[in-house]
């Protein structure tokens, strides 16, 4: 099962995310299909980037967001 997750990148402390496209049982930060964007809670404001397109058709293939990033999704479609 597909899985559309953040992916953990930066220092301690520092952290910034992908959002990709994964195998369920895949690590973390393990290997995944395709990056659909970026998100950076750190910077003011924050820096948030998702290709709506490539995630609609990955939910049409069948994955599914985590609850992270269904949330982030709804915040990008509400400020468009």
């Amino acid at each position: 099962m597909l899985r559309i997750r953040l992916s953990r990148r930066g220092k301690k402390g520092d952290p910034h995310y992908r959002v990709v496209v994964a195998e369920k049982k895949n690590a973390r930060d393990g290997r995944f299909v395709e990056i659909v964007g970026y998100y950076n809670p750190a910077m003011k404001p924050v820096r948030l980037h998702l290709k709506l397109d490539r995630i609609d058709h990955w939910v049409e293939q069948g994955a599914q967001p985590s609850n992270t990033v269904r949330s982030l999704i709804k915040r990008v479609k509400q400020s468009e």
